[in-house]
């Protein structure tokens, strides 16, 4: 593998825990969201799918982003049987956003990026000690 091969690697690393910090923070900041009226669903959490593609011209496996899709699981019910969006029993809809779930999943997204930026940075002083060598 050359250098160039790895810094595209780690580049389309970059790029696809870009995504899923943005996507994670989309799920964050609707954490506390609840529906708008009794027959309505809150937020949905979103979810992201990765894929390898084989980049051609390379002649590697990157990761890419498969897709974003939404998680099927249950929403919460809260009792406030005041609130505008409380259905006959006097439950509002919430969300299936959990912040824990979110912030592992951040930490990990974070800790992945760094160590694509660390991949880069060593591949970058490698080539720096190849063309000192070859002086």
């Amino acid at each position: 593998m050359d250098f160039q091969q790895s810094l595209m690697i780690s580049a389309a690393g970059l790029r696809a825990q870009s995504v899923r910090m943005r996507v994670i923070a989309e799920n964050m900041a609707n954490q506390n969201s609840i529906a708008a009226e009794a027959n309505q669903d809150p937020y949905r959490r979103k979810t992201i799918l990765f894929k390898n593609v084989l980049d051609r011209e390379l002649g590697v496996d990157v990761v890419k982003v498969d897709r974003i899709s939404f998680d099927k699981s249950e929403f919460g019910q809260k009792y406030d049987p005041g609130h505008p969006a409380a259905n006959a029993e006097g439950y509002v809809t919430t969300t299936n956003v959990s912040g824990i779930v979110e912030n592992m999943d951040l930490r990990q997204a974070q800790r992945t990026y760094e160590s694509n930026l660390n991949a880069i940075e060593a591949a970058k002083n490698m080539m720096t000690r190849t063309v000192e060598l070859l002086r």
